[in-house]
């Protein structure tokens, strides 16, 4: 591995489709991050240079996955493509069933509504937006007990998205077994970092839930690129390939939740997979009423057909080595000019760390929101917050939460961008960086009902 780490390193693919982007004026930037009211979210796509808002469904297909799409079986039941599909979710993830999903959160509803009754707990190794919120309409309560050290940007800690079973055992003891119906575990932890959980730990939380009866439920929307962290940073793993970590990691959970559109490398799809039979068949008769038939669940058939070949595409050791590569790339530059980031460098991202970044502006005046406005304003790149405008309000009192993070999240497209736009992207932060004292605040002047990040409006102070 360490050959590795001392060559540069190339993207593993040659372009064959080009997608023209413009960039605009800082005037023409002003005036579409004030009809935004200042949230990225709502910026026209035609109006970004670069585009790190997410790395969810904007990744770019290969020649093979392409070709696939040209092989749809579209039948409304019975797909061909939902049997692909099945088969390589068994082969690589290891479960036994799969139900198919339009994206992630329509996996995340369907085990919610199946598996919580009201007053119970649902503990979780940092909270993510869609998951917590589908568990509090089940009538759950989400229940961080992630390592102290994830919540620190500077702790250098290699596996800060494991779970501090001391913390899931205090729970399980006040509120009691029969309280939890699952413990959610991301690998990654997005909110975190895209930071990865060790083998160790998981073996550790298996056992742990063994003994008291509790299920094991992944968010494995990342689960490759924690599968690849564990091959470079755990011992005994240097050896193995990326495909049998990720069908061990599998290995110790029950379910997992999958939107496909980051590591399965598609623009549409998701899946719920299970070992369960019962609950497999009580999720199959639900993705009809929310989804659609339980072979397509809202998915074309080409769309299963992309994705089956996106997960066998995945777990290549080239594709991943040069996807957090370049993650990676950029990060060791922002740190070597005294930028304020998250470390280790996680998987999908680089997160800016906006309280160091903005030390001048308190929590409630939106550090991170404003950070990612003023970047789109310098250099028509488009990033998201992740802090207080995500973590939303406390059901119980109304309040915001206030997070220990407050992230601006610079999160790139798998096989989309090259190390030019790395360079680029790093210089507009470097400007951003150089005039932060002058940098002013936000107020929240619209909010949602929910999930208020993706529309919430905002004004400068």
């Amino acid at each position: 591995m360490e050959k590795y780490k001392k060559r540069s390193w190339a993207e593993p693919y040659k372009i064959k489709v080009v997608e023209p982007i413009k960039m605009t004026t800082r005037t023409e930037r002003e005036k579409a991050l004030m009809e935004a009211g200042y949230n990225t979210f709502l910026l026209k796509s035609e109006d970004v240079y670069i585009d790190l808002l997410t790395d969810s469904g904007t990744n770019a297909m290969s020649d093979n996955q392409w070709a696939g799409m040209m092989l749809g079986d579209e039948a409304y039941a019975g797909s061909k493509n939902y049997y692909h599909l099945e088969e390589n979710v068994q082969k690589y993830y290891g479960y036994k069933y799969l139900v198919p999903t339009h994206q992630g959160r329509g996996a995340e509803n369907i085990i919610s509504k199946i598996l919580i009754k009201p007053g119970m707990f649902v503990p979780g190794n940092m909270y993510f937006t869609t998951t917590r919120l589908h568990q509090e309409l089940a009538g759950g309560t989400f229940v961080d007990v992630i390592i102290d050290e994830a919540h620190d940007p500077v702790n250098l800690h290699p596996f800060k998205g494991n779970v501090d079973i001391d913390k899931f055992d205090a729970l399980v003891k006040k509120v009691g077994a029969d309280k939890i119906p699952y413990i959610t575990i991301g690998v990654t932890v997005n909110m975190a970092g895209g930071q990865p959980v060790s083998m160790a730990n998981l073996r550790e939380v298996r056992s742990y839930c063994e003994k008291h009866g509790v299920r094991v439920v992944f968010d494995a929307t990342r689960a490759v690129e924690n599968a690849y962290f564990i091959k470079v940073r755990e011992k005994g793993y240097e050896k193995k390939s990326i495909a049998e970590i990720l069908h061990e990691m599998c290995s110790y959970s029950d379910a997992c939740t999958m939107s496909g559109k980051k590591d399965c490398l598609v623009n549409i799809g998701g899946f719920l997979a299970l070992n369960e039979r019962d609950v497999f068949e009580e999720a199959r008769n639900m993705v009809v009423v929310y989804e659609g038939l339980h072979t397509y669940g809202g998915l074309a058939g080409r769309d299963m057909e992309a994705m089956a070949r996106g997960i066998e595409e995945s777990v290549q050791w080239d594709h991943i080595r040069a996807r957090i590569g370049q993650v990676e790339y950029v990060g060791e530059k922002l740190s070597a000019l005294g930028i304020p980031i998250v470390v280790p460098v996680g998987g999908h991202a680089v997160f800016l760390d906006a309280k160091a970044f903005l030390p001048h502006l308190k929590q409630i005046e939106f550090p991170a929101q404003t950070l990612a406005a003023e970047l789109y304003l310098e250099s028509g790149i488009r990033s998201m917050e992740r802090g207080i405008v995500s973590a939303g309000r406390s059901k119980e009192t109304g309040d915001h939460y206030y997070p220990k993070l407050e992230l601006v999240r610079l999160t790139f497209p798998r096989r989309v961008y090259t190390q030019a736009h790395c360079d680029v992207t790093v210089e507009a932060v470097d400007e951003v960086f150089d005039r932060r004292k002058s940098i002013k605040g936000l107020k929240m002047v619209y909010e949602p009902k929910y999930l208020r990040f993706f529309q919430a409006r905002f004004e400068k102070l």
